[in-house]
Order: structure tokens, then C-alpha cells, then sequence
């Protein structure tokens, strides 16, 4: 039996929502060890805040970090992938567009949880994620 992304993705995914701070967000990634966010509402997921886009933020906004909020830098471009996908589907996904982590929907579109390329490499295939890998790091 093939083995589909709901039986290696992370859950409960944390997420943040619009409105919240890029400090709180920051914060909340700091102290789960973290480097994504979703960015939900209603429990559908609308955009996705990272790392970078924090480091960004840091980098071009004079304001404070208090007073910024996530819709302001959060990426509303998600790729995501569902949770009845196939493994190699989601990876594929990875490296057709270049991301580490993919956001997982339930068969209604709502956010149920979070499939890295490390849940690959852990729970499913060392050499399929180590593809993937590849496929990220590819200059395009």
C-alpha cells in the first residue's frame, strides 16, 4: 500500500492569522523551533509566512516589528499539497516549486497539517527526500 502525506505530515499545525503581529509570529516560530507559519482564517489557509519573508520584513520596514502585521509580508501565493496525496506527489510539488515545506488541506479545503522535506526523509524515503532536495536547490 502506498503511503499518502496524512500518514507522515505534523500535526497539529501551528499557524498564525493576518492580523497577528510579525513580532508574535516571531516569537511563536522562535519558541517551537520552527521556520513556517501558515497563515489562516476560518481554518482555510491564505497565505504563508517564513523565515525569510521575517528576515525581509526586518531588512525594509522601519516600523516595529510590534506594529507590522503578517498580511503585510506573508506570501498569499500557497502551494499546497491535500492529505489523501501520494508522498512522491507532494514531493514532486517540493521540487516543482522550489519549497521545503508544504501546507496540507483536509477533502474540505481546511488546514490540517504541515509535510516537510524532513517527514519525508524520517517517515518515508531518505532518497526520495534527498531528490527533493535537489530539486529545491536547483538554480532555475
Amino acid at each position: 500500500m502506498q503511503m499518502i502525506v496524512q500518514d507522515i505530515m505534523s500535526v497539529p499545525v501551528r499557524f498564525a492569522r493576518r492580523q497577528d503581529s510579525v513580532a508574535s509570529a516571531a516569537e511563536q516560530m522562535r519558541s517551537l523551533g520552527i521556520g513556517v507559519l501558515p497563515v489562516a482564517e476560518d481554518e482555510r489557509i491564505v497565505g504563508i509566512f517564513t523565515d525569510r519573508d521575517l528576515a525581509l520584513a526586518l531588512a525594509g520596514q522601519e516600523s516595529a516589528l510590534n506594529g507590522l502585521t503578517i498580511a503585510r509580508v506573508m506570501n498569499a501565493g500557497v502551494i499546497f499539497c491535500r492529505a489523501t496525496d501520494s508522498i512522491e506527489a507532494a514531493a514532486a510539488l517540493m521540487g516543482d516549486h522550489q519549497v521545503r515545506r508544504l501546507p496540507v488541506l483536509d477533502d474540505q479545503g481546511r488546514l490540517a497539517g504541515l509535510l516537510s522535506v524532513t517527514d519525508i526523509a524520517v517517515h518515508a524515503s531518505e532518497q526520495l527526500a534527498g531528490e527533493t532536495l535537489g530539486e529545491i536547490a536547483e538554480y532555475r
